[in-house]
């Protein structure tokens, strides 16, 4: 690790999150038939209810919460709120299937530099905020550099100064409901 500044731990890959669930059950059912995850094997020494699930090259770990009437119930859609995000390849086909679902959810539009981004936000069972995007639209731009890549590493390109100082807005759509 030494002289590794940029990966002091040497980390390889987010491996899994983590979520306290009231209903375990309600929850593996929630990321199966909504996001796509499939149950995996979790090792049988522990001593808690929960559930392991893998796809996209992560794992989520539900934990089944010792008190469930505590936990907080949040109703509202905020997209500043704490949230996984993945990418999709159509957000008008994800809009349509959560409308088919009855799932409440928000749609912002992102514009950066002529470059926009949509975003669907919606509530797992227990509140946990989920993003389905198309940010890949959207290069990563290293702060220390000049290089640009987008989030799938597809497109590599060198900046003009000017295009790294432009301001990104925000517009905030209507939360929709089914």
């Amino acid at each position: 690790m030494k002289g590794n500044s940029g990966n002091p731990l040497a980390l390889t890959s987010l491996n899994h999150i983590s979520l306290v669930c009231r209903s375990v059950e309600k929850s593996i059912e929630f990321y199966k038939n909504v996001l796509g995850f499939v149950p995996v094997r979790r090792p049988g020494s522990f001593n808690f209810n929960g559930a392991w699930l893998f796809s996209y090259g992560i794992g989520i770990h539900l934990l089944q919460s010792e008190d469930p009437e505590k936990m907080p119930k949040k109703t509202e859609i905020n997209p500043k709120d704490n949230h996984i995000s993945f990418q999709c390849e159509s957000i008008d086909a994800v809009e349509k299937k959560l409308t088919e679902m009855g799932i409440k959810y928000a749609r912002q539009l992102v514009e950066e530099g002529g470059i926009y981004v949509d975003q669907l936000f919606f509530h797992d069972p227990d509140g946990f905020m989920v993003e389905i995007c198309n940010c890949d639209n959207l290069p990563v731009i290293p702060l220390a550099g000049e290089i640009a890549r987008s989030c799938s590493r597809a497109n590599i390109q060198l900046l003009q100064p000017q295009q790294t100082q432009k301001q990104s807005a925000v517009v905030q759509v209507p939360v929709i409901k089914p």
